[in-house]
C-alpha cells in the first residue's frame, strides 16, 4: 500500500484531535508534522520511506520549535508577571476565600489586563484593598493591604 497525501492529512487530524484526550501537549506536534507531509506529498510526490522520514523530521522540528521558541516565551511571561505584580495594590472585585478564587482589579493594567484571578490565605470581602504578595502559577496571591 502506498501512502497518499490524504492519508497523512487524516492521520494528522486524528493526532490533533487525540491531543484533546491527552493532557501532555505532545500529539499535536506529530499531527502537525503529518499535515506538513500531506502538503509535501500533494506538491512533490515521494516514496513511502521518504514520507516517513519527512514526517519524523517535521515532527521533531515542531517539538524543537516548541521547546526553543514558544515555551521559552511562555516562561518569560510568567517571570514578567511576577516582576510586574509583586507589591501592587488593587481592589477585590470578587470576594476571595482560602479555597475559593476571587478577582482583583488594578488601577493600571498588569501585562495588558486590569482584572486578574487571585487566591488568598484568608477570607477577604469584595471591595477591600489588597496587595499582591506572590505569584502562584497563573494566579496572584493577595493579602490585605495595610494602610
Amino acid at each position: 500500500m502506498e501512502f497518499e497525501w490524504w492519508h497523512w492529512a487524516v492521520f494528522g487530524l486524528v493526532l490533533i484531535v487525540a491531543e484533546l484526550a491527552v493532557p501532555q501537549f505532545v500529539l499535536i506536534w506529530f499531527g502537525l508534522g503529518a499535515l506538513v507531509v500531506a502538503l509535501l506529498q500533494l506538491l512533490l510526490p515521494m516514496g513511502d520511506v521518504a514520507q516517513i522520514l519527512a514526517w519524523i523530521v517535521a515532527s521533531l522540528g515542531m517539538v524543537l520549535l516548541w521547546f526553543r521558541v514558544f515555551k521559552t516565551r511562555l516562561h518569560s511571561t510568567r517571570i514578567g508577571l511576577a516582576d510586574a505584580a509583586l507589591g501592587e495594590s488593587g481592589v477585590l472585585v470578587g470576594a476571595v476565600e482560602p479555597f475559593k478564587r476571587g478577582s482583583v482589579r488594578f488601577q493600571k493594567p498588569l501585562l495588558g489586563a486590569e482584572v486578574w484571578e487571585c487566591i488568598a490565605d484568608e477570607s477577604i470581602p469584595a471591595g477591600e484593598r489588597v496587595r499582591v504578595v506572590a505569584v502562584e502559577g497563573s494566579f496572584l496571591k493577595v493579602g490585605r493591604a495595610h494602610t
